[in-house]
């Protein structure tokens, strides 16, 4: 029984510095990794800051350049027919969005969504604008028609509403 007393007096304390040790090494390595970590973040952010500053400004710029004023001013050529602008206004907003579909890297699903839609309702309100007018007379009246329809909206375009949104998740950023 004395001896059990012997060993216990000697492997008591050793075992609680062993544990003690072990727990502070744990704690001391655990820190290190989050702070580790944190230092990977802080790099990273270095470099993708500036990529997400520059989506928006690009899908800002993108959605002033598919807005139908912008569009016509771009595209609209004299002498050209309903069809004729009908089918540059189409294809020239596509060309846009294609150009810039990178872009949806660097932000959030939403405001891409958001994009996506404010596309698809410009391109619809384009389509409605055409339909029921002759195909071959002369811009005008498709031009009238457009700026009508914008004027009937009475609130921001979608293009307008994406922008806002745009700026308000670039602005998280800060």
């Amino acid at each position: 029984m004395n001896l059990f007393f012997e060993i216990l007096k000697l492997t008591l304390p050793s075992l609680v510095v062993f544990f003690t040790v072990y727990f502070m090494l744990k704690l001391l390595l655990e820190e290190r990794q989050r702070m580790d970590s944190l230092m990977l973040r802080q790099d990273a952010q270095k470099i993708t800051l500036p990529l997400r500053i520059q989506a928006y400004e690009r899908l800002t710029l993108l959605c002033e350049r598919t807005s139908i004023p912008n569009t016509l001013l771009r595209v609209r050529t004299p002498g050209m027919t309903v069809a004729q602008l009908t089918h540059a206004l189409l294809i020239s907003i596509n060309q846009e969005f294609d150009h810039n579909t990178s872009q949806q890297l660097f932000v959030s699903d939403t405001l891409w969504r958001i994009i996506t839609t404010a596309r698809q309702q410009t391109l619809m309100l384009i389509t409605q604008a055409a339909e029921g007018l002759d195909p071959q007379a002369s811009d005008e009246a498709l031009v009238q028609r457009l700026f009508a329809m914008l004027e009937a909206q009475g609130e921001p375009t979608p293009l307008q509403k994406a922008i806002v949104a745009i700026r308000t998740e670039a602005g998280q950023l800060f």
